[in-house]
């Protein structure tokens, strides 16, 4: 039965990847990024029961996925295409573009598309993110994060956690752990974007102005996590 669940879950995985070895187009760039702006006006307008302004306000990047699909019958897997942007000495870096990837052993049945909310909370966590390429929970620790008034007197997220992570489906936000998960720079998407490839290192640490169809992206994060300047 395991190996009837793995082979079937291969199969789903195949399903969820069929639109990634298509030739990257920046209209699709610009969509993904208006998504992610979208994302992160709803989750920030859920009353009580979005991201804490007191987290999102220590979060040294903030990258969004949305529309990630998961799959599985027993064994699950993911993927998604995102943006990133991180804090820099003049405000928000220019978006990053990457794609996340892992699996999971569980119950689970189907397939299903969640928005992806990940907060990068230190500096070794961005170091990591930096690196272009990382392993959740191996390179990088990750945790749930606090929802709400979750946060209130709660100390982990500020203690340990490089990168919280949320999800939403079908309306319903929570914290979710994805440790397992592999982020990594998605080449194609940064070339269709910004015309040539430009390292994560040079894009996330302010070194390239933004494109004008970023500024969505832009506002979104200065109206929910400030201005974007790093105090350091």
């Amino acid at each position: 039965m395991r190996r009837i669940s793995a082979v079937i879950s291969i199969f789903l995985m195949l399903i969820l990847l069929g639109g990634v070895a298509m030739a990257s187009d920046r209209g699709d760039d610009i969509m993904r990024l208006q998504g992610a702006a979208d994302v992160l006006s709803e989750v920030m307008g859920a009353p009580d029961g979005g991201v804490p302004a007191e987290v999102i306000g220590d979060a040294k990047c903030i990258a969004i996925v949305p529309s990630m699909k998961k799959g599985g019958l027993g064994f699950g897997a993911s993927y998604g295409k995102g943006v990133a942007s991180c804090r820099t000495a003049k405000g928000w870096s220019a978006p990053a573009f990457f794609a996340v990837k892992g699996g999971s052993f569980g119950f689970q049945i189907g397939v299903q598309e969640v928005d992806l909310v990940m907060l990068i909370m230190n500096d070794n966590g961005m170091r990591n993110l930096l690196a272009s390429k990382f392993k959740l929970g191996a390179d990088a620790s990750v945790a749930a994060g606090p929802v709400g008034r979750q946060a209130e007197g709660a100390t982990d997220w500020k203690m340990r956690a490089q990168v919280l992570t949320y999800s939403r489906a079908r309306g319903i936000f929570a914290g979710i752990s994805l440790s397992g998960a592999v982020i990594t720079q998605h080449q194609d998407d940064t070339r269709a974007f910004y015309g040539r490839m430009v390292p994560f290192r040079t894009i996330l640490t302010g070194r390239i102005a933004p494109p004008r169809e970023s500024e969505a992206w832009l506002n979104a994060l200065r109206k929910y996590a400030g201005a974007g300047v790093d105090k350091r």
